[in-house]
């Protein structure tokens, strides 16, 4: 049987400020424009967490910043 553990990590909007992010009235949320810089940023922090055997599960943008769920394999013990 497989087995996963999983994470959750929090990246704060001062490391996204060029992110223009917005909610209607309704509580429709979008990005109406990403600067290339900040793409770069957030493709380094996937492939950080990536490169320690990380999946990443779901990513939620608010006002506050960005969370993201990962998830990973955990690997059985050999007996």
């Amino acid at each position: 049987m497989e087995r996963f553990e999983y994470e959750i990590t929090k990246h704060s909007a001062d490391t996204f400020d060029k992110i223009i992010y917005f909610c209607s009235e309704s509580g429709q949320c979008g990005i109406d424009e990403v600067a290339k810089d900040q793409t770069r940023i957030l493709a380094d922090i996937l492939n950080n967490r990536g490169s320690k055997g990380w999946a990443l599960v779901q990513i939620s943008f608010g006002k506050d910043g960005v969370m993201a769920f990962w998830k990973r394999r955990i690997k059985d013990k050999k007996k």
